[in-house]
């Protein structure tokens, strides 16, 4: 199971409610008959739009707040699985890279990647090792090698980006 968004808060009376979305593929993780997980109860997306930078979802079944009320800020989980997805070259999903080892080209240890943000121009990755955290770029010029199946990142720093 992966965290594909939050859901923040809701529109309207009728059960729709707004999500913040956590992925790359929102249209193909929200399309309708899909499957969500919220607090360990399954629902089954009804119908899926788009409002004022939200995502706005139904559930089938569900006709109104009081049914969702208690999903207020609970994420939305989805088998990695259930929907395929096309990753181009040089793209990973969030859950391949949050726990991956993080060092330099020289052999610096910098710790693990811990989340990812999303700024528009590109991802910038935090990792850290518990004493330090470091704001990595998800940059061509920066990260050089990301190796999942040995579970590990090369970086190479550019000026001042472990300082």
């Amino acid at each position: 199971m992966i965290t594909i968004g939050r859901l923040v808060s809701f529109h309207g009376v009728r059960g729709e409610v707004r999500v913040l979305s956590d992925s790359d593929f929102t249209a193909e993780r929200f399309q309708p008959g899909n499957k969500v997980l919220i607090n360990n109860k399954e629902f089954t997306i009804e119908n899926y739009r788009t409002h004022k930078n939200f995502h706005l979802l139904t559930f089938e079944g569900i006709t109104n707040i009081n049914e969702v009320e208690d999903l207020k800020n609970a994420d939305l989980l989805q088998d990695a699985e259930s929907v395929e997805l096309e990753l181009a070259e040089g793209e990973f999903h969030f859950s391949d890279i949050i726990g991956l080892a993080v060092e330099t080209d020289e052999g610096e240890a910098l710790g693990t990647v811990t989340d990812i943000f999303q700024t528009g121009a590109n991802d910038v990755w935090a990792v850290g090792d518990g004493k330090k955290e470091y704001m990595i770029p998800y940059i061509e010029d920066v990260v050089r090698t990301v190796d999942i199946g040995n579970g590990k990142i090369i970086i190479t720093p550019i000026e001042g980006l472990l300082e």
